[in-house]
């Protein structure tokens, strides 16, 4: 930017008028800045994200009733055994459906040869609440079984079964959404 003096006084830049105290934006004349309000747009955004995250962990820690599992690390360190007994119940050819229908479970089993004649029993255990009602099942035939249900909150609940025939027994468990 080239200067010129003439009569011995600088002459001014060229750009904007400056209000009375030298200020191009006029703050000493009293108008409000305009960009006043930019500040409070990072304080709104950050109160924001700190409610947006709080409802978060409210609804986390209010909804997880723990573990599903006591002593998981036990349980994993004995997994080997877990799919022992698996292969072994594989073994036995034994096929198992349950279903729900009419206030009552439905239980149809079968081995290599048939109809599984075998006594049934269990728990239903809703996973939400870890709530846990016996099953009482009675034979309606060869390998059916019906357990009457009483009155249980809707949704999906979980049946852990056990079907024994001597010294054999099959371990089932299965979802089943209860209306």
């Amino acid at each position: 930017m080239l200067l010129r003096f003439t009569t011995g006084q600088p002459a001014t830049p060229p750009g904007p008028p400056s209000g009375p105290g030298g200020n191009p934006g006029g703050g000493a004349t009293g108008r409000p800045r305009r960009s006043a309000w930019i500040p409070w747009v990072f304080v709104g955004a950050m109160g924001l994200v700190i409610a947006v995250n709080g409802a978060l962990v409210y609804s986390a820690l209010s909804t997880f009733t723990g573990t599903t599992v006591g002593h998981a690390y036990d349980q994993g360190r004995a997994y080997n055994d877990v799919l022992a007994e698996q292969r072994r119940q594989d073994a036995l050819g034994w096929t198992a459906r349950l279903r729900a229908e009419g206030g009552a479970l439905r239980l149809a089993a079968n081995d290599a040869a048939g109809p599984l004649a075998a006594g049934a029993g269990g728990r239903l255990v809703r996973p939400l609440t870890g709530e846990s009602v016996a099953l009482e099942f009675v034979p309606e035939g060869a390998g059916a079984w019906r357990a009457a249900l009483p009155a249980l909150a809707p949704g999906q609940w979980e049946a852990r079964l056990v079907l024994r025939r001597g010294a054999d027994h099959l371990d089932l468990r299965q979802r089943v959404f209860l209306p």
